[in-house]
């Protein structure tokens, strides 16, 4: 990667850098505030503090320095180029969420999954941030119309959801959902905002409840519980299985790609014709285990007894899954351009 490809010059340099690379300038947004310093907060705040962005992150925790401290070198080890010193020379904390937005160009908010909280936290931004701010939320969930609803309509037009898949600084995804009062102008300014930081926004055509890729994540997470549960496979060998074989192929082409390479030259046609009845049949038989106290303890133990517990154990396996997702992202995107 040439020196000008870096995140720190994003903002100097024009759209000459390679796939592999960063895709060019990003909009003049100098400077961001993230609003809740949990573990998607404090990546976000390190993906754009690796851009050159100033960055103010706000949270009433007590130990909201230590929490950045803390996290930085974790996060700056996925962020090529980086280290945690320069990242935190452009991160500042605050309690004060009216101050800490007040100057900023967009603000993304990562409070707790709760509607009402919500709600408020955005009518006490609203009330501060500049005029023309971006207001995103990376709400896994709830979508803006509701968040919005009680809002004014210059609020409500520059909020959106700007969802992000964990962890936030590595997966390219971010899905963008406007609000039925959400204006253009601002969803087309959030997609090439987070395009520019090298992420891959998909704007969501209709408002649903969890979005796209949790729905996704959640229909596959309910039959891997249920296969372990069921004695068919542990934790650790569910995984295995699914890296092994789905995860490595959705990862070159979707479920939709997939299905139509599959038929061969007939393509989709012919796998609908000839396995679309059983697909239909198929589905019934999916489980839908229940999560009672027996089953929450036996999912838990395989899972610790696979890949252990604990802050060290965490950390090891984060730095595993950063190195391989970077990994992977950067040689589908190389594949991508050749």
């Amino acid at each position: 990667m040439t020196p000008e490809c870096t995140p720190e010059h994003a903002f100097e340099h024009a759209p000459e850098c390679s796939p592999e690379g960063f895709p060019g300038r990003l909009p003049d947004w100098k400077a961001v505030t993230v609003v809740g310093a949990g573990t998607i907060g404090l990546a976000w705040a390190a993906l754009f503090a690796s851009y050159g962005i100033e960055v103010t992150v706000t949270d009433p925790r007590e130990d909201l320095d230590e929490a950045v401290g803390d996290a930085l070198p974790l996060l700056a080890a996925g962020l090529p180029g980086s280290d945690a010193s320069a990242l935190r020379s452009r991160i500042r904390t605050t309690h004060d969420l009216a101050e800490s937005v007040a100057g900023a160009r967009l603000v993304q908010e990562n409070g707790p999954e709760n509607l009402e909280f919500k709600q408020q936290l955005f009518a006490r931004i609203g009330r501060h941030a500049p005029a023309d701010a971006v207001l995103a939320t990376s709400s896994s969930g709830i979508v803006a119309s509701r968040i919005a609803a009680g809002l004014p309509d210059e609020v409500a037009s520059r909020l959106l959801v700007a969802h992000p898949f964990n962890p936030p600084h590595l997966v390219p995804l971010v899905e963008i959902v406007p609000g039925e009062r959400t204006a253009e102008d601002v969803v087309e300014a959030a997609m090439a905002f987070y395009r520019a930081l090298g992420k891959t926004p998909v704007r969501l055509r209709k408002e649903i409840p969890g979005f796209a890729a949790n729905r996704l994540q959640s229909a596959v997470l309910q039959e891997a519980i249920h296969l372990v549960l069921s004695g068919v496979v542990d934790a650790g060998e569910l995984d295995t299985v699914m890296k092994a074989s789905l995860g490595g192929r959705y990862a070159a082409v979707g479920p939709f790609e997939s299905f139509h390479l599959g038929g061969g030259p007939g393509g989709i046609r012919h796998m609908m014709r000839h396995l679309g009845p059983g697909l239909t049949e198929g589905w019934q038989r999916l489980g839908r285990p229940e999560l009672d106290d027996d089953a929450v303890a036996a999912i838990v133990g395989q899972t610790e007894a696979a890949y252990g517990h604990g802050p060290e154990a965490y950390r090891e396996r984060a730095l595993l899954r950063d190195r391989k997702q970077l990994a992977l992202t950067a040689a589908l995107r190389r594949a991508d351009h050749r």
